[in-house]
């Protein structure tokens, strides 16, 4: 069993794992060895989540799902398949916990009576300045 919080346990049966060939550097060994890990974990067809959970996941994560509700997480960043694995499984535990994390409504604020009264002053003086700038009227007319 992986565990994602405290609440939520997915069992490693639910994960699924490929391997392919890594790109960039690395010359003889990337060509030949499979060191890429890609996790796979199927959020719609599920039974470790519940519904809102899946509708949490499915918002969040969006990007990494593909039509069928596949979640994806891609590691190639070592050398080795199984340090990849690691990688990628830990990456996953991330993103679920971020994507399960609960959003905390935003308290509201007032912004205090002096920050208004120095905003309005700078306007103030920022106005006064740039009419200082222009040229006397010398039409006579108000």
């Amino acid at each position: 069993m992986l565990r994602i919080t405290e609440t939520v346990f997915i069992p490693w049966a639910e994960l699924s794992f490929t391997a392919c060939r890594s790109s960039g550097p690395g010359g003889q060994h990337v060509n030949t060895a499979d060191t890429r890990v890609t996790l796979l974990f199927d959020v719609e067809n599920s039974p470790s989540l519940t519904q809102l959970q899946k509708v949490a996941i499915k918002g969040k994560l969006r990007r990494r799902m593909d039509k069928h509700g596949v979640l994806q997480v891609t590691s190639q960043k070592f050398r080795s398949q199984k340090t990849n694995k690691d990688s990628a499984v830990e990456r996953f535990v991330e993103l679920m916990q971020w994507a399960l994390k609960p959003v905390v409504p935003r308290k509201e604020t007032r912004v205090p009576k002096s920050a208004k009264r120095k905003r309005l002053e700078r306007k103030k003086r920022t106005a006064r300045r740039k009419q200082d700038r222009r040229p006397p009227d010398v039409s006579g007319e108000y």
